[in-house]
């Protein structure tokens, strides 16, 4: 009995904010736009392979991750009353009567090497008739919509000259079932939610699942011994690493942005502080010593910091010390509340967890002049994680009583959520962009 009540607590501890989960197929819906996003068509891309044409074309795809970004306001299909697959027979006039602004024609073929794809595309410039792209992604038989996210990409950063984050993908834990009979599982899918896969799974909870910087690990936190546990495991294979089961809690695992280091959360010391782990050597060295909880540890782009979550202030607010160490400082004032620190890749903003009373909500600091803003309208919304190009902050919610993903620009003028058909999932976490 006393094993399974301390075993409940330290669960309580390992993240300020645990609920419950489960999984479904991944939806995306927009529930707020952006007014000024720009119009451009995609056209349907000509199938010249020998294989059967996919249910889902590149174009389809192609649109699809545009118009989730809120930047663009991709034509519908139906609407297309031309379908060019080459320069020569563009009619410009035709698409500016339509008010479109830029145009994407192409075609796939079967790749020389005979072992996949080749996309074939263009992106025009309607009003100067300019071509602003001309170029060939090459994808294996099976990656087709990964290559119609790298297009995306592609005219997302000539179009806005900020890289796209569209060829990326998400981790979050799930479980079915209800009481004591719950089944929880790690799950990875695209960003659009396609291709959900089980990387592991355990009767006992799974928590704070990390990407490592070159997006083919994952670090996470198992129950599964009885004992919380960390371990790190590769995507593709399943492999997976032992790197922390000591006594008490081994939670919050961060990999540094060199992939050498991991910071933690141990309670070796009776209570809850920050260790960085050297993932080459094995060797850990404790960074902080207070009598308060201190957890969930992020790294700063530069590797040269760490942000953590500490209540050494009385309430749970975020804290910076250098990952050399030294004495940490108080990043966060405003509000009761402020946890589960996600960091944009220019180091500039820091997305929080904040709360206000009994209310929840996701807001940016800006680094620069300690400005805060809340970006949602939730009131239970919690785990930001920022896309790899800063564009995007994705985030679990709850809505009538049932847990969602969601995502929000980090202006606050574009929201999505991404639905489930069923169930609950929670602790999303987005991947570096896959190359």
């Amino acid at each position: 009995m006393m094993n399974k009540i301390m075993k409940k607590i330290m669960y309580a501890l390992l993240l300020l904010m645990v609920s419950q989960l489960a999984h479904a197929k991944l939806e995306i819906e927009i529930i707020q736009g952006n007014a000024a996003a720009l119009p451009i068509a995609v056209i349907p891309m000509q199938w010249n392979s020998s294989d059967p044409r996919p249910e889902t074309g590149v174009a389809e795809v192609v649109s699809s991750d545009l118009y989730r970004s809120g930047l663009f306001d991709p034509l519908d299909e139906e609407d297309m009353v031309d379908r060019p697959i080459d320069a020569e027979s563009i009619r410009f006039g035709t698409w500016r009567l339509l008010k479109a602004d830029y145009l994407v024609i192409g075609h796939v073929n079967d790749a020389p090497n005979g072992n996949g794809y080749d996309i074939v595309y263009q992106l025009f410039d309607v009003h100067t008739q300019e071509r602003l792209l001309s170029q060939i992604t090459t994808v294996g038989y099976g990656d087709l919509r990964f290559g119609a996210h790298r297009v995306a990409d592609a005219i997302y950063h000539k179009l806005t000259g900020v890289p796209g984050a569209f060829s990326t993908r998400i981790a979050y834990i799930s479980a079915t079932g209800i009481g004591n009979d719950q089944d929880y599982k790690l799950f990875v899918a695209d960003a659009d939610g396609f291709n959900p896969q089980a990387v592991v799974g355990s009767p006992e909870p799974l928590l704070s699942p990390s990407w490592s910087p070159d997006g083919t690990r994952l670090a996470y936190v198992s129950f599964e011994k009885g004992n919380s546990a960390i371990y790190v495991q590769n995507v593709s294979t399943g492999q997976r690493e032992l790197i922390s089961s000591g006594k008490g809690i081994n939670g919050a695992p961060s990999f540094s942005p060199d992939g050498r280091f991991m910071a933690m959360t141990l309670s070796y010391t009776g209570n809850p502080e920050i260790y960085v782990r050297d993932l080459t050597t094995g060797q850990k060295r404790q960074l902080t010593q207070h009598w308060s909880i201190d957890t969930e540890p992020v790294w700063s782009p530069d590797s040269e910091s760490i942000y953590f979550t500490s209540d050494r202030g009385g309430r749970p607010q975020i804290y910076k010390v250098a990952a050399a160490g030294g004495k940490p400082t108080r990043i966060t004032r405003d509000g009761d509340y402020n946890a589960r620190a996600s960091i944009s890749p220019d180091g500039e903003r820091i997305a929080v967890a904040h709360g206000r009373g009994n209310e929840y909500r996701i807001a940016v600091v800006d680094m620069n002049t300690g400005r805060m803003r809340i970006l949602t309208p939730g009131v239970l919304d919690e785990s930001p994680s920022f896309a790899p190009n800063g564009s995007m902050i994705l985030y679990a919610t709850r809505e009538d009583a049932r847990g969602v993903l969601s995502a929000v620009s980090a202006d606050g003028n574009v929201r999505q959520r991404l639905i489930l058909t069923e169930g609950d999932v929670r602790e999303p976490a987005r991947s570096p962009v896959i190359r």
